[in-house]
C-alpha cells in the first residue's frame, strides 16, 4: 500500500461567519494571513521538492474555517490552482473541510469538477443542546442531509468530533459516535476540547463555569471512542490538534492555548494506552502467574508500546508485577490508528 502524503493549506475562517464559543480558526490553524492562489503554488511546490518518497499517494487538503462557505470565486481559484497539479500528475487528489451546513448540490457539482474526493465535516456533536451551546448555529439534521448528500454524490466522507465540551458528558460523546457511525463515514478526527485565548470558552473557563477535561480524562475519552470506531471499521485518522508553535503548552508564553488537556502528542497517549490495555488482556488470558511478558513488534511501534516516560512499563510492574521485555522485529506489522 502506498504511503499517503497530505499537503495542508489553511484558510482560517474565510468562509465562517460565526465564532463558535470554542473555536478561535486562526489560533488553532496558526495562520493569520489569507490564503492566495499563489501561495498555494509555492506550498505545494515546497512540500513537493521536499518530499522523500515520490511514490506516495500525494492529496493536498484544505483545512480550517469552512471551506465551501467561502465566496465561490475564491473557492474556484483556490480549486483551480490544486487542479492543475492533479492535471500534471504531481498530486492524486483534493480534501477539504467544512461545516454541515454549507454543503448543496451545487457546491458539490463544482468540488466534482475539480478534483475533490474528500469532504469531511465538522460535527463536534449530534446532540442538539450541545450544538446550540456552542453556538454552531446548525442542527444534527443538518449533519444527515450532508452527509447523505455527500456520500450519493460519490466523495468519501469524513467526520470530526470533539470531547470535552462545555456540558458534555462521557454518554454524550459515545452517543454522538454512535450517531455519526450510522451516517457511514470513512474516516474520523476527534479533538480534545482546549481553551483557546479570545473566545468566549476562555471567559467561561476564567468565572469558573466551564472546568476543561484534565489530561488523564481526556486520553480515557478518546481511547473508548477509538475502540468504538476501529470496531466499526471506521478508520480514526487523527486524535488531538497538531501542535504548532502557538498551539503549544500553556507554560509557553507565545502558546494561544490557556487550559485543557494539551500535549505535543496527545495522539501518541491515547495509542500507548491502547497498547497498554491490549497487553494487559493478553496477561489476562493465562491461568498461570505471569513474572515476564516478551512482545514481538516493528521498531516503529516501539515507543508506544514502552509508553510515555514509561508509563506502560511502570504501571505493568506496579500493578501487575509484571517485566516486559520487547524484542524488536521490521518484518512485523506496524500497527497504527
Amino acid at each position: 500500500m502506498k504511503k499517503r502524503y497530505i499537503i495542508p493549506i489553511f484558510v482560517p475562517h474565510l468562509g465562517c461567519p460565526n465564532d463558535c464559543i470554542f473555536c478561535n480558526q486562526r489560533s488553532i490553524s496558526g495562520q493569520l494571513e489569507e490564503v492566495k492562489e499563489n501561495d498555494v503554488r509555492k506550498i505545494v511546490n515546497f512540500y513537493l521538492e521536499n518530499l522523500k518518497d515520490k511514490t506516495a499517494y500525494k492529496e493536498i487538503a484544505f483545512f480550517g474555517g469552512s471551506f465551501t462557505g467561502i465566496d465561490i470565486n475564491k473557492q474556484e481559484n483556490l480549486l483551480k490552482v490544486a487542479h492543475e497539479y492533479i492535471k500534471s500528475g504531481d498530486i492524486n487528489s483534493i480534501r477539504i473541510s467544512t461545516r454541515p451546513d454549507y454543503i448543496s448540490k451545487d457546491i458539490l457539482k463544482m468540488l466534482k469538477k475539480y478534483g475533490v474526493k474528500v469532504i469531511e465535516l465538522g460535527v463536534q456533536t449530534s446532540n442538539d443542546y450541545l450544538l446550540d451551546r456552542c453556538k454552531r448555529n446548525h442542527n444534527f439534521e443538518d449533519v444527515k442531509k450532508a452527509s447523505k448528500m455527500i456520500r450519493r454524490k460519490g466523495f468519501i466522507l469524513g467526520h470530526q468530533m470533539m470531547v470535552g465540551l462545555p456540558d458534555s458528558t462521557k454518554k454524550d460523546e459515545m452517543k454522538t459516535a454512535e450517531d455519526l457511525a450510522k451516517l457511514k463515514p470513512k474516516m474520523i478526527r476527534i479533538y480534545p476540547v482546549l481553551v483557546i485565548k479570545n473566545t468566549q470558552l476562555e471567559q467561561e473557563y476564567k468565572s469558573g463555569e466551564y472546568i476543561p477535561l484534565s489530561l488523564e480524562q481526556a486520553v480515557e475519552r478518546c481511547k473508548e471512542l477509538y475502540y468504538f470506531f476501529r470496531n466499526k471499521k471506521i478508520e480514526v485518522i487523527r486524535i488531538g490538534l497538531q501542535n504548532t508553535d502557538i498551539i503549544s503548552s500553556p507554560e509557553n508564553e507565545e502558546s494561544e492555548v490557556v487550559a485543557g488537556p494539551y500535549h505535543e502528542a496527545f495522539g501518541q497517549l491515547v495509542e500507548d494506552a491502547v497498547w497498554y490495555d491490549s497487553i494487559v488482556n493478553r496477561i489476562k488470558t493465562f491461568n498461570v502467574k505471569v513474572k515476564e511478558v516478551e512482545i514481538s513488534v516493528n521498531p516503529i511501534n516501539v515507543n508506544n508500546v514502552i509508553g510515555h516516560k514509561k508509563e506502560n512499563i511502570n504501571k505493568l510492574k506496579d500493578l501487575y508485577d509484571v517485566d516486559l521485555k520487547i524484542v524488536q522485529d521490521a518484518e512485523r506489522k506496524v500497527r497504527r490508528f
